[in-house]
């Protein structure tokens, strides 16, 4: 299966519907080589914009899914219609899969207790997923513990520590592990944990989850704004004005 992909802002974007790219990722999860599933939203492009080796690390990605709904807003404008994929949902699904099959995985991210509930009630909901090794989100020997993991040899890794410390620990652990597909998926442990809620199924529906975060974490506001609405007037001035539209 090739990939299809649309540069927003000259970052590509696969805009393979949620099924294909859950079947891409499986061929990924196949592979002889290690590989990296980014879920992108605006705030990661508008910080790789001034980040040169996350730029580097976005587009060397084996697979980069529309998880923002700016995202998705922004391959509109580019005239391509896709399916926004919750990081979270997508993780979920390779978890799925993994219980199915006996892939052995890691899980790498979040504070200790909320770690020990994630893998309590992965496990409780999966009683034959195979988790092989976990490591909190709250170190600095990124190569210490990328060479722990190696030695467990998972065949998926999970890492839940936030855009960019999460792209750059698995773009350091691509080159070191042998075989392993990696996704960075950001505050999920917390949900999956029984901590955080998430918006209620018509929101995520709408797309309108990111709305909903930001109504129950209102720190979040200064994140996504004004970095939101730039991003997308970016993308009509790249459409747009430079063609003289």
């Amino acid at each position: 299966m090739e990939r299809k992909t649309v540069n927003l802002l000259n970052f590509p974007i696969d805009t393979f519907s949620k099924d294909e790219a859950f079947n891409y990722a499986k061929t990924l999860l196949d592979s002889a080589k290690s590989s990296h599933i980014v879920t992108i939203n605006p705030e990661i492009i508008e910080t790789a914009k001034n980040n040169p080796h996350l730029e580097r690390i976005l587009k060397e990605a084996e697979l980069v899914v529309a998880d923002g709904i700016g995202i998705k807003i922004g391959l509109l404008i580019k005239g391509k219609k896709t399916d926004r994929i919750a990081g979270i949902d997508f993780a979920k699904k390779l978890i799925e899969e993994s219980a199915k099959t006996g892939i052995p995985i890691a899980l790498v991210g979040a504070k200790q207790e909320v770690l020990e509930k994630t893998v309590e009630n992965l496990t409780s909901q999966y009683p034959d997923l195979n988790i092989i090794y976990t490591h909190n989100g709250y170190f600095d020997n990124n190569e210490e513990i990328i060479d722990e993991i190696k030695e467990k040899s998972p065949k998926l890794l999970l890492a839940a520590m936030g855009a960019p410390k999460q792209e750059e620990f698995i773009y350091m652990a691509k080159s070191i592990l042998p075989s392993t597909l990696m996704i960075g998926i950001g505050g999920s442990f917390d949900v999956w944990a029984g901590n955080v809620k998430r918006a209620p199924k018509i929101l995520q529906k709408l797309g309108l989850e990111w709305l909903y975060r930001t109504i129950k974490q209102p720190e979040r506001f200064k994140r996504i704004f004004p970095t939101l609405p730039k991003f997308i007037c970016s993308i009509i001035e790249e459409q747009y004005l430079k063609k003289g539209v």
